[in-house]
């Protein structure tokens, strides 16, 4: 059990190590060492899934305190560990998701100033994701959660010297900070009722015969399902996701696929005793997540930049995996969320290689017929398409499967819109790759004419190339686009390996359901009661939306084929995104600033600062007043001194007498 501590210990040594000495070690050997202590820290998820697996399923979850935390009072918080098939589940796949994206990230950032930073944040941020998922405590683990929020601002207003970039960070911030008050209202509730944030305290008795009032249940998951909405994404939370792919695409990767947005995934799965007490908070967990999933897969239907899309997709992902979570399924939620890793770290990867060889142009009308220029990148892309697509056998097929049978359970509308959903991704991610991949390259009609160009020096601050801002940007600027280095496309294989077979790890069929029985301890009949369905309503519901998924994509490829117009039929409604960001940014500029303008009036200008500005004229009056008696005359201080010491005798004497 060990090997807990040394999957916290290897990327916390890595930040400190470039926070110390950041001027010293530059690239690639910043880079190179967080990349090396990322594999540690893989290395050491790995021996501790395996020692778990040594364990009967009993004895699979292990207290590990490292100090006592916070003891005041009745209050006893530890800083400690639990090791339990949850926690080792997301270290196995944050922990090795992530490496591969530190290792390509030292051919993506190669040149850029700020290499030895960047390096810095993806450590600090690693560290934060593990200490979220290993904590034994609630508190403990939103530590973690803040620890995640604030390398997120630092790796997505990264390039902080573009406005866009500045003004994504700050959106993304403040929008977490709206979830995270709702998860510290929940921290409070807890304390209240459990007198405790330790899961061995407030979980397990709920999940071995401990009761539960509907009323708190509820109140106490909407205050869970808040925060993790803030931080995962979803709807209404969801607008700070798209506008967060202004950082570098590894960062992209990294929030969108194995850290960040999961999460909340966590949170909920691991506060699953309490959301089975309130049926309500299921329906409306479920609720949110389709209704994420639908809107933002119809807005990347119109969507032109290649990262949007993909951060669309995330969204609706998300979604799939609040929705199998709502309708009662955790495995499946989790399956999904390992899968998603596997294929969305893979395109997103390959669209930064895109990018990359594109010199830095992410519209997707400004490319075209890259699959003969980019070989390992289009094989990479392609299969994550398939995979996202839910075609089968990828392994996102298996995922979505589960999650639409747990859907089809709990409510036969809630299938019905996921299937639609998953024929909306096939269609728009077939979009993506044949404007891409496919057709005349019209990034040729984009260049900029050489010659003209050899003179002119873009100007741009701290020296800093236009645009992305890394220092391999230009490189292709005028030149054919190629494939990128080694260090960028051995992640893509790996990748696109585990994106094809990743569904093997829990197949329906055969007692080949591995991570289902993985994850049994912590998801007990008693709070994840099984509800399997007929064989023949399985198979069914399996064709239907598989034909739908095929039928998706072949729409796509068909309406986007080469020498083809592009359709009309794009409603600026979803171009608009619903006008659901528009909206609340209309709401924040106008009511509601107007509101704030008018509170900061009354209340801070009138109230507080008055009654301030009222101590301090009273404070100078008096001071005025008492001053009148300071004569500077010794006659008169030695008339007071013996007025006073009269004083002080008669009232002795009226004191003795009485």
């Amino acid at each position: 059990m060990n090997a807990a501590y040394v999957i916290l210990a290897a990327p916390l040594l890595g930040a400190l190590l470039l926070l110390v000495g950041h001027r010293r070690l530059l690239e690639p050997l910043a880079g190179w060492i967080v990349v090396v202590l990322g594999f540690v820290s893989f290395g050491a998820s790995i021996w501790l899934w395996v020692s778990l697996l040594g364990r009967s399923a009993a004895h699979r979850s292990v207290q590990l305190q490292i100090f006592q935390w916070i003891p005041v009072d009745r209050l006893r918080v530890d800083f400690g560990l639990q090791v339990d098939p949850l926690s080792v589940f997301f270290c196995l796949f944050v922990t090795g998701v992530s490496s591969l994206i530190f290792l390509y990230s030292i051919g993506y950032m190669h040149g850029d100033p700020s290499f030895p930073r960047f390096f810095f944040y993806l450590s600090l941020f690693l560290f934060s994701m593990v200490s979220l998922v290993l904590a034994n405590n609630f508190l403990f683990s939103f530590l973690g959660w803040e620890g995640v929020g604030y390398c997120s601002y630092g790796l997505v207003g990264f390039w902080f010297e573009r406005n866009k970039a500045a003004v994504a960070a700050k959106k993304a911030f403040v929008t977490n900070r709206v979830g995270d008050f709702g998860f510290m209202i929940a921290l409070f509730l807890m304390y209240e009722h459990f007198g405790s944030f330790n899961f061995t305290r407030v979980l397990a008795p709920l999940a071995h015969g401990g009761t539960l009032s509907a009323g708190f249940a509820t109140g106490l998951g909407l205050m869970i399902l808040l925060g993790a909405c803030g931080k995962s994404a979803q709807f209404p939370l969801y607008m700070w996701l798209p506008d967060a792919m202004e950082g570098p695409t590894p960062i992209s990767a990294l929030i969108h696929a194995a850290t960040m947005v999961t999460a909340g995934v966590y949170l909920l799965a691991r506060s699953a005793p309490i959301l089975h007490f309130s049926p309500t908070t299921m329906w409306i967990v479920a609720c949110v997540g389709i209704t994420t999933a639908f809107i933002a897969s119809t807005i990347a239907c119109v969507e032109t930049d290649i990262k949007r899309i993909l951060a669309y997709s995330t969204l609706a992902e998300i979604g799939f995996m609040f929705l199998a979570e709502g309708s009662g399924d955790f495995s499946s939620a989790l399956f999904l969320t390992i899968t998603h890793a596997f294929f969305k770290a893979l395109l997103f990867l390959s669209a930064g290689a895109v990018i990359h060889a594109m010199a830095d142009e992410q519209d997707i009308w400004r490319m075209g017929g890259l699959r003969k220029y980019l070989p390992i990148t289009f094989g990479a892309f392609f299969i994550g398409y398939l995979a996202l697509s839910a075609i089968p056998p990828f392994s996102g097929w298996w995922a979505h499967e589960a999650v639409l049978e747990a859907a089809y359970h709990k409510d036969v509308a809630l299938w019905v819109v996921g299937v639609v959903v998953d024929g909306l991704t096939a269609y728009y991610m077939s979009r993506e790759v044949m404007l891409v991949f496919f057709g005349r390259a019209r990034w040729k009609e984009n260049r900029p004419n050489p010659a003209a160009s050899a003179t002119a020096t873009p100007a741009t601050p701290q020296g800093y190339p236009p645009e992305a801002a890394h220092g391999a940007a230009g490189e292709h600027a005028h030149g054919e686009p190629h494939d990128s280095p080694w260090t960028m496309s051995l992640p893509l294989i790996l990748l696109a390996i585990a994106a094809v077979v990743g569904g093997v790890i829990d197949l329906p069929f055969g007692g080949a359901d591995f991570l289902t029985r993985f994850l049994a301890p912590v998801f007990p009949t008693s709070v994840v009661p099984a509800y399997p369905l007929a064989t023949g309503t399985r198979v069914a519901i399996g064709v239907a939306g598989t034909c739908v998924n095929f039928i998706g994509l072949i729409l796509g490829v068909l309406a986007w084929r080469p020498g083809l117009p592009r359709p009309s039929l794009e409603p600026g409604f979803f171009r608009h995104g619903w006008y659901i960001d528009e909206g609340v940014a209309g709401a924040v500029a106008g009511p509601l600033a107007l509101a704030a303008d008018s509170v900061a009036y009354d209340v801070d200008r009138s109230g507080v600062d008055g009654f301030v500005g009222g101590v301090a004229a009273l404070t100078a009056a008096t001071g005025r007043q008492l001053r009148r008696i300071q004569t500077g005359y010794v006659r008169t201080y030695a008339l007071g001194i013996g007025l006073g010491t009269a004083a002080i005798l008669i009232y002795a004497a009226v004191r003795v007498g009485s």
